[in-house]
């Protein structure tokens, strides 16, 4: 018998404008599986069954492959997420649109070349092929945007400090007028869009990523014509501005990915202006040590992150590492801690962190829920232990 709220394998076809030999398929596949199935072997579907097929149409649409497509969604049911994912995807259009836009441009500028010159344009041919290849750049983008984005939100829903992380941040690099700024790994720009309004007219802020998608993200969110604000990719190992240009530079949750370290370290002292200042963020080793413990408790195979990024740079060795470089190193630590009542979120921001946990999680994703969902009843705590240096020449 049919139950409420469930759609047959026909009907849910029928509804997606799909074959039912597709939906069979993605079911072989495990990328769709359904939500129930009867004795007897009848296969039935939900609306939230339905939101992830909406996901991997577009995804295929986009030109990923289904394997790619199934490392980038999972078939969470909370609908904060499925939003989120939207958004992500909106973005992931916006890019490829730009994409398209930048290939029609270099297609029209090598047709013209031939028809005018009588020549083909080799850089233009090698700047086309590099543009139609950018399939696996834009895949990696949205899956860093789609990790960042549910890293933020678990600790937006759940934290005990209620100020926030970034607007602490903010808080703490008092800016005033005339004054220049350099963020290094902007990210999304997520430091400076919930304080936008806080910001002094005359100052200039330089946001640097190496990742073009990223600043794009960052771009897009804060606008494209804040005079305020100038956006440049490079590699903060080589930071290609003059010694002594900066009053502040701003390194949250950058420096532990960075090799060698004493390198960036370097470069941040020479772009900043005597008595200037630097911040940077990071964390302690009991910072989130709870998600390592449950996900090794469900399954001991897991490893979040093969590397201990507080081992690289953390708040034990930090002080010790940036001392060469600066006069005065002083911690500030963010108190706060989570108190996660749901397993959607906690799921989600498993699933953003480095390591090997989704070859095993996605393949056994229901009971990895209902494992979760059961750690979470009366409210799962996690400890945070991160914080900034202050630093200063």
């Amino acid at each position: 018998m049919k139950k409420p709220g469930y759609y047959s394998s026909g009907e849910f076809a029928r509804m997606a404008h799909i074959t039912l030999r597709t939906v069979r398929y993605y079911d072989q596949c495990n990328l769709l599986k359904p939500s129930f199935v009867t004795e007897s072997g009848a296969r039935f579907y939900t609306d939230q069954d339905f939101a992830r097929l909406q996901q991997i149409l577009l995804l295929k649409f986009l030109g990923f492959s289904l394997e790619d497509i199934r490392e980038m969604i999972t078939s969470d049911s909370d609908y904060q997420f499925m939003l989120n994912s939207l958004t992500l995807q909106l973005k992931l259009i916006q890019d490829r649109i730009e994409q398209l836009q930048l290939v029609e441009q270099s297609i029209q500028n090598t047709s013209r070349a031939i028809q005018e010159e009588h020549s083909i344009d080799w850089n233009q041919m090698l700047n086309l092929i590099h543009l139609t290849g950018m399939e696996k750049s834009l895949k990696n983008q949205y899956q860093d945007a789609s990790n960042i984005s549910a890293r933020i939100r678990l600790h937006s829903l759940y934290s005990k400090n209620t100020q926030g992380w970034f607007p602490w941040i903010f808080k703490n690099c008092p800016l005033s007028p005339g004054m220049e700024v350099l963020e290094i790994g902007c990210g999304n720009g997520s430091l400076w869009t919930s304080s936008l309004s806080q910001i002094p007219g005359s100052i200039h802020i330089t946001l640097s990523d190496i990742s073009e998608g990223m600043l794009r993200d960052a771009r897009r969110s804060i606008g494209p014509d804040d005079s305020r604000f100038s956006f440049q990719a490079f590699d903060c190992h080589s930071i290609p501005y003059k010694k002594n240009q900066f009053d502040l530079v701003i390194a949250n949750h950058v420096l532990f990915y960075c090799d060698p370290i004493e390198q960036v370290c370097k470069e941040l002292a020479r772009v900043l202006k005597p008595g200037g200042r630097l911040m940077c963020s990071t964390y302690g080793q009991k910072h989130m040590m709870e998600i390592s413990r449950l996900v090794h408790e469900f399954d001991d195979r897991i490893v979040l992150s093969a590397h201990k990024l507080y081992e690289r740079f953390g708040r034990e060795n930090g002080s010790q590492i940036l001392s060469p470089f600066f006069s005065s190193v002083t911690w500030l630590s963010y108190e706060d801690s989570l108190l996660v009542p749901e397993p959607e979120p906690l799921i989600s921001y498993i699933l953003s962190c480095h390591g090997n946990q989704r070859q095993y999680i996605l393949d056994s994703y229901s009971e990895f829920r209902s494992f979760v969902k059961k750690k979470t009843a009366r409210g799962f705590s996690i400890t945070k232990d991160a914080g900034i240096f202050l630093c200063s020449l």
